[in-house]
């Protein structure tokens, strides 16, 4: 089942909170249960290693170049996952895909798979169809989880991954700060939710809300996703 169209979203990857009044759509890491009474899309980083987690991995699935790991530059506690065979695209399946099987069961409506551009930072180790490949074995195990399946981003990819990995949703960042909305309206409608952040906004957010590009699910955050127990807490929503 796909999110509700036009539902206001909140994103809670920071930490678990009671949803708003009037949201229907909510955002939560894989480790926090999901958000009672509300569509519930379940984080799992697919392509990187998350924090804290470099050593449960096999070093042969971590990207190598000349015998360094490659790390994200935006995120150097992330480790990218190397997607370039057969074999080792099953061996990080089989490690990420009891990971989606635990969103169901716990309850989750959708999941969303984190860095499917993770080949653009690999300075050519990595490719489009190597990741595509490896979406498409999560998507499988998400869809058998009784899941829908969420596009994180990529906006560049956005067709070839709805149609070749079989994704049914997305939830991307800043599409309306960077002007990409479209894309993934042309591939996905009104399945698309959009997380801004109160950093990196070109104009004012009630712009962006009236702007007809702008996803009718969309949110405004702070950058850290912080719970409403810190002061630097933000959510604001288009109504």
């Amino acid at each position: 089942m796909l999110p509700p169209a036009g539902a206001t979203p909140d994103y809670q990857l920071g930490g678990a909170y009671e949803p708003a009044e009037g949201v229907g759509v909510v955002g939560r890491d894989r480790s926090d249960p999901p958000a009672d009474g509300v569509y519930s899309i379940c984080y799992v980083n697919g392509f990187q290693t998350q924090p804290g987690e470099l050593d449960d991995w096999d070093d042969d699935l971590l990207l190598r170049t000349d015998g360094e790991t490659v790390f994200d530059p935006d995120w150097p506690d992330e480790a990218l996952l190397d997607t370039s065979t057969s074999d080792r695209r099953d061996r990080i399946a089989a490690m990420v895909g009891p990971w989606i099987r635990a969103c169901g069961d716990a309850g989750y409506s959708g999941v969303e798979f984190d860095n499917l551009d993770s080949y653009t930072r690999s300075s050519g180790a990595l490719t489009l169809d190597d990741n595509l490949a490896l979406a498409s074995a999560l998507v499988d195990i998400a869809h058998t989880a009784g899941l829908a399946a969420g596009q994180k981003n990529a906006a560049e990819d956005a067709a070839e991954l709805h149609e070749r990995a079989g994704f049914d949703f997305a939830v991307v960042e800043e599409c309306a700060a960077y002007e990409e909305c479209a894309a993934y309206a042309a591939v996905y409608g009104d399945a698309v939710i959009d997380i801004e952040y109160t950093d990196g906004l070109p104009r004012p957010f009630a712009e962006m809300c009236a702007d007809e590009e702008s996803p009718a699910s969309m949110v405004l955050r702070d950058r850290e996703l912080l719970t409403p127990s810190d002061f630097r807490h933000v959510f604001e929503t288009c109504r």
